[in-house]
């Protein structure tokens, strides 16, 4: 055990170091190895020396070699994931967040051997994708109804063009079928390559519609570098869409759920609403579907969605058709999650329009009119007209209050019976005249920085898609929040999660609501 001493003397100047954590991993290692090797050759030479000595002291001779090694190798043992994922990430990853192609492989090669004996071939791919996407225009296809996150990609175009030369460029659409029935045209035209759809925002039945004709390109996410940082093995919400298997045709983006914000009818209780408990706050607001039936038929006028197939309209209505069916057996309640059947649609959707006959009477305009889309539906709030919204953006709600396009009084909750969630994703149409250059902003969009961005509740608010908890420390901060406004969803409201039903209710419910109230 000669020199042994000294190595642990080396090894505990370097703990106090200012050396890279790279550096001192490296080192951990090769000593450690020394060491075992050190006395694996010393056992073996009491071994050759003693063949007869007792077991007992040959036992406590093995025990103090033993202690020894794992003392050398307790600082190490000590490390967490996140810290041994440091050591691999520069300083400056650990602040902008974004990966380069190698160093995301590296990160995800810690956890899975499979991964690293492909990683020279992931890494070059990646680069010659990465090398030949600069310097072109990308044209993201997105809903554009919500002034915060049209901000939010103003901001992803001025990154991708600092960091890739990429000019992105924000096609606003009202509904993203508009994007779907371009890209169907062009195929239709027979043009296979020069697509003007590069990047679209999708989920649910309009991915159902493309890949059902086969519009988009296939096999692609996987060669993002940042998609690791989703832990897709752990977590099959990052491939599957609606229930869907999404087999590599879109990249996970965020998640939200169907979040209610109430502002209280009276104008006395402006006064006195900032020293009420959140409770206190939204004790007269809905708590379940049932009892918004009864808030609306007690508050005439004060409530309204807005009208199908907007993307928030949709939302609504099939969370009231699952919290209406919830004492429904499993059997039935499962069809919610396959394609539509005559069967299921006859034993599902009844109690849905019953309820609606019930709730339209009573909404803003007695039902006869309804608002085009959740930013309409939120003026009206902030102009006094109704005094209960709901949106997908919860952030959205703070944001609003501090623009003053809310009043102050305004608090978001969420229903007690359920808030339909999901995970909403970025895809590229198989004509895609600049695919490349499409995946280097979907890995942006992944990288640590642009979710880091996306989640704050001033920019967007949007939850991230990242795990988190197997970031290095430094990029986990960046996920940390703020106080939060008065407005915004308390941080500790249980949220219980109604999955999306399949991509076919949706159509549904929109063809039968306008034949049953074809509202202007």
């Amino acid at each position: 055990m000669i020199g042994l001493s000294m190595l642990l003397g080396k090894l505990q100047h370097l703990m106090s170091s200012k050396k890279s954590r790279l550096t001192t991993l490296f080192t951990y290692v090769c000593l450690s190895k020394f060491i075992i090797s050190l006395t694996s050759k010393q056992t073996s030479g009491l071994k050759e020396q003693r063949p007869k000595t007792s077991k007992v002291k040959a036992f406590i001779e093995r025990f103090w070699q033993l202690t020894i090694i794992s003392v050398a190798l307790l600082p190490l043992s000590s490390l967490s994931y996140a810290e041994l994922s440091s050591a691999v990430i520069s300083d400056q990853t650990a602040i902008s967040g974004e990966l380069s192609g190698e160093k995301a492989v590296e990160l995800s090669a810690a956890k899975s051997p499979e991964v690293l004996t492909q990683k020279t071939t992931l890494t070059t791919r990646w680069n010659t994708i990465e090398s030949s996407g600069k310097n072109h225009s990308v044209y993201f296809h997105a809903w554009g109804g919500d002034p915060q996150i049209n901000s939010y990609i103003q901001w992803l175009a001025k990154r991708v063009k600092q960091l890739h030369n990429i000019d992105l460029h924000h096609v606003k659409l009202t509904d993203t079928s508009e994007a779907v029935s371009r890209v169907l045209a062009e195929k239709s035209a027979e043009n296979h390559q020069q697509g003007q759809v590069d990047l679209v925002w999708i989920n649910g039945e309009n991915f159902a519609s493309m890949a059902q004709y086969q519009l988009l390109a296939k096999d692609w996410v996987v060669q993002l570098p940042n998609f690791s940082l989703t832990n897709p093995d752990d977590n099959e919400a990052m491939t599957r869409d609606f229930g869907l298997p999404t087999q590599g045709m879109e990249a996970p983006w965020g998640q939200a759920s169907l979040t209610f914000y109430y502002t209280p009818t009276h104008q006395s209780n402006k006064f006195n609403f900032a020293q009420r408990s959140y409770q206190e706050s939204i004790q007269h607001a809905p708590k379940d579907v049932q009892q918004l039936l009864t808030w609306a038929e007690q508050n005439p006028g004060r409530f309204t969605y807005p009208k199908p197939p907007d993307f928030l309209s949709l939302s609504f209505l099939k969370y009231a058709l699952i919290a209406l069916n919830q004492f429904q057996t499993e059997q039935i309640k499962s069809g919610l999650y396959q394609a539509v059947t005559p069967l299921s649609q006859a034993a599902l959707l009844p109690v849905l329009w019953r309820y609606l006959d019930k709730l339209h009477p009573n909404l803003w305009h007695q039902g006869q009119y309804f608002v085009a889309s959740g930013t309409a539906l939120q003026r009206l709030v902030g102009d006094g007209e109704i005094n209960l919204g709901f949106t997908f953006s919860a952030a959205q709600i703070p944001a609003s209050v501090a623009r003053y396009n809310l009043p102050e009084n305004t608090r978001s909750f969420v229903m007690q019976d359920g808030s339909l969630s999901n995970i909403h994703f970025v895809a590229i149409p198989y004509n895609a005249a600049n695919s490349n250059s499409a995946k280097v902003v979907a890995n942006f969009m992944l990288s640590v920085e642009a979710q880091a961005k996306k989640q704050q509740a001033e920019v967007w608010g949007d939850s991230t898609v990242i795990d988190v908890s197997q970031l290095p420390s430094p990029q986990q901060l960046l996920f940390s929040t703020n106080k939060q406004s008065p407005s915004a969803l308390p941080i500790s409201s249980k949220i219980k999660a109604l999955s999306e039903p399949h991509p076919s209710w949706s159509k549904l419910i929109s063809r039968e609501w306008l034949k049953r109230y074809g509202a202007q």
